[in-house]
C-alpha cells in the first residue's frame, strides 16, 4: 500500500481501535488458482504482543482453510469509514481555486501465518466469543446456549476454525493532513451537514488527526 509520510498511522492502538470498529476483513490468500479474497468478520485479541491475533471461522465448503500457501503472508484489510470530499469545502477555494476533489478514507493492513483449526472445541469457545462480543450492546443479547444443542453441534460441524497471528500492521489515515486548518476546519463542518454514511465517522477522525490525537 502506497503511503505517503503525512497519511501513515504509526501507532497500533489506533490501529487496533479500527479493527475492532469495522471487522468485516477482506482476507486475501494465495491458492492453487492464485491470489483469493474471502469477506469475514475477524476478532482481534492483543497477544501476542505487539501486533495480536485474528480469529475467524469459515464454512467447511469454503476452500480457504485448505487451499493456501503456508510460505506466504496472508493480508486481512480493514476498511474504515471513507467519503467524498468536495473542494466546495475549502475555504482556499473562495481564495484561490486551486483545489480538486479527494476521497478521504482509513484503512489497516494486517498481515500473518494462517492457521487452520479443525476442532470443535475450539470453534465453540470462539463462537462463544465472538458473539459474547458483539451482542454486549444489546438489551437482550443472545448467547450461543440459547439454542438447541443438537443445533449448536451441527452448526460447529459445518465449520472450520481459522487464526492469523499478526506480524505487521500499515494503517493509512487519509484524512485532510495535506490541507491547512481552515481547510481541514471546512472539511469537519461539511461532514456534519452532509448526511452520508460514515460522514460522522470521518468528521471525527479529521478533527482528531488535526489536533494530534489520532
Amino acid at each position: 500500500m502506497y503511503i505517503p509520510k503525512h497519511f501513515e498511522q504509526p501507532q497500533i492502538e489506533n490501529m487496533h481501535e479500527l479493527m475492532r470498529a469495522w471487522p468485516l476483513a477482506t482476507l486475501v490468500t494465495l491458492s492453487s488458482g492464485g491470489l483469493a479474497a474471502n469477506h469475514i468478520p475477524l476478532h482481534l485479541t492483543c497477544a501476542p504482543a505487539p501486533f495480536g491475533t485474528l480469529r475467524c471461522h469459515v464454512a467447511r465448503a469454503n476452500p480457504l482453510w485448505r487451499d493456501f500457501s503456508q510460505k506466504v503472508e496472508v493480508l486481512a484489510i480493514f476498511h474504515g469509514p471513507d467519503v467524498y470530499i468536495t473542494p466546495s469545502w475549502y475555504v482556499t477555494k473562495q481564495e484561490t481555486g486551486k483545489v480538486a476533489p479527494t476521497w478521504n478514507y482509513a484503512v489497516v493492513h494486517a498481515y500473518g501465518t494462517l492457521r487452520a483449526i479443525d476442532d470443535a472445541a475450539w470453534v465453540r469457545e470462539h463462537l462463544e466469543t465472538l458473539t459474547d462480543h458483539h451482542e454486549a450492546h444489546f438489551p437482550k443479547p443472545w448467547a450461543v446456549s440459547d439454542a438447541p444443542r443438537e443445533f449448536i453441534e451441527e452448526t460447529i460441524k459445518a465449520i472450520v476454525g481459522i487464526e492469523i497471528v499478526i506480524t505487521r500492521l500499515s494503517g493509512k489515515w487519509k484524512v485532510s493532513q495535506n490541507q491547512p486548518a481552515q481547510n481541514q476546519a471546512g472539511v469537519i463542518e461539511g461532514l456534519g451537514c452532509c448526511g452520508h454514511r460514515g460522514a460522522a465517522n470521518m468528521a471525527a477522525l479529521v478533527e482528531a488527526t488535526a489536533r494530534g490525537k489520532c
